[in-house]
């Protein structure tokens, strides 16, 4: 169990690292990867603003000009006719907001540097946004209405299809520092870009890093629960070892105590003198070397199928007849204290069955049914044909068995753990033995079973 534990929060500790390690490494990539591709537009962009104005009539700001140049000159009326401090803030925050407008909103600059990306290949789809540094009103005195140095607030206007201006500080590009000047104003801004599928070329780029990545931790993953589980089917198997030579040391020390025992009693003077004493006594050695002998063929029986083919010695019988001798062989053996029930509906047919081995495997089957009982045994045996199949069911009013054991109860040396069961003597051999014969005949054995509800076994043989 401790080293079980040790392994369990050693592995979780390691492949929490490595994940650690590779969301790391992945944010270092997508910031270089972001880098880089601010610094290849930011260098097109260049490109691109040099072009616009070595070939264009236009730097795109035309229409903004003409509609500023006009406002100006009614603006600085409008300044100089206000007295009150408050009117004149309110007033130059009205211009600021007209200025930022007009360039939103008539910047040709946008659809020019869309048009040069798409002729060069780039993408060409990209938001803008206006960023105000600095906003005069000039007449016979110069009216400062934004600087950006001695605000508190940086003035950022953005173009459609952007979410705020935060978003663009992350992100985005800086294109071109326009001056817009005439006689009645100078209106100083920056121009920045930004990719709205940015983050999709991104990881496109470090999708190969991200695979690898993930690969790593899945593989690690992966590796560790296989690792995690061979421990835990090791530890099953190391138990299922140590029941069974705990179980066989009992199962043999029982019926060799007894022969001890009852060998010693024969060199008794006054037990040798009477002759109902020896019968008894020489009967109880022979049933305890018939159980003994039982054991110890079960044991080389199963040996032997781990290294051989499980070979059978069919004959054609009918299933019938067999399966009554079987029932009434036990009831006046072992199962003398048991209330049988019989139904069979067979309708005569004749199967291929090796008669030794089956009988084994039914009796297994009632023996179980009777010692894993807390109370009277009451067992019904069932038979019927269908669809060239025979069905056997031995259901029993026994303690029944939890879902969890039932998933390895055919399993060689497994016996259930839950409640008292281990009071019951066996090797854990019995259904595991019952499985092997069962599939020898080309059949199966299920079990359908609750605590305390009894069991239901079914065996199924194809004819």
């Amino acid at each position: 169990m401790k080293k079980r534990n040790t392994v369990l929060i050693s592995g979780v500790l390691s492949i929490f690292i490595l994940i650690s390690i590779q969301v790391f490494m992945i944010r270092n990539i997508w910031k270089q990867k972001d880098e880089m591709f601010a610094l290849r537009y930011t260098m097109w962009s260049q490109e691109a603003i040099s072009f616009i104005n070595r070939r264009m009539p236009t730097d795109g700001f035309d229409t903004v000009r003409l509609l500023l140049r006009g406002y100006s000159g009614k603006a600085i009326n409008e300044l100089h006719a206000i007295k009150n401090r408050e009117e004149l803030t309110v007033k130059k925050k009205e211009i600021l907001d007209y200025f930022t407008e007009v360039v939103n909103r008539e910047q040709d600059l946008s659809e020019l540097l869309s048009s040069y990306f798409e002729r060069r290949g780039f993408d060409k789809n990209f938001n803008f946004s206006i960023e105000v540094q600095d906003l005069e009103i000039i007449s016979h005195d110069t009216i400062i209405i934004y600087q950006n140095g001695f605000s508190d607030k940086q003035q950022t206007s953005k173009g459609k299809g952007m979410a705020s201006s935060s978003d663009f500080s992350k992100s985005r590009v800086l294109v071109n520092r326009p001056i817009l000047e005439d006689n009645d104003y100078r209106f100083l801004f920056n121009y920045y870009i930004d990719f709205s599928n940015k983050r999709r070329l991104i990881l496109k780029e470090t999708s190969a890093s991200l695979g690898m990545s993930i690969f790593s931790i899945l593989a690690v993953a992966i590796l560790f629960m296989i690792t995690y589980r061979n421990l835990r089917e090791e530890k099953r198997l190391s138990d299922l070892k140590t029941d069974f030579i705990n179980n066989m040391t009992h199962e043999l020390k029982t019926p060799l105590s007894t022969i001890t025992v009852a060998g010693r009693t024969l060199e008794m003077e006054q037990i040798r003198a009477n002759q109902d004493k020896i019968l008894e006594t020489a009967r109880m050695i022979g049933k305890q070397s018939i159980h003994l002998n039982q054991i110890i063929n079960m044991i080389l029986d199963i040996s032997m199928w781990e290294r051989t083919q499980f070979q059978l010695d069919k004959k054609p019988v009918e299933i019938e007849r067999v399966l009554d001798e079987v029932v009434e062989s036990f009831k006046s053996g072992d199962g003398c204290n048991a209330t049988i029930n019989r139904k069979y509906d067979f309708k005569g047919v004749i199967v291929d069955l090796d008669v030794v081995y089956f009988t084994t495997m039914i009796n297994n089957l009632l023996s179980n049914a009777v010692k894993y009982s807390d109370r009277v045994p009451v067992i019904s045996v069932e038979g019927f044909a269908r669809d060239n199949q025979i069905f056997i069911r031995v259901i029993d009013n026994g303690i029944g068995i939890n879902k969890i054991d039932q998933k390895h109860l055919f399993d060689k040396f497994y016996r259930a753990s839950s409640g008292n069961i281990h009071k019951f003597k066996g090797l854990g051999l019995g259904l595991y033995y019952v499985k092997k014969i069962t599939e020898a005949h080309g059949g199966s054995v299920a079990v359908d079973s609750k605590p305390g509800k009894g069991s239901i076994f079914t065996i199924t043989i194809p004819y």
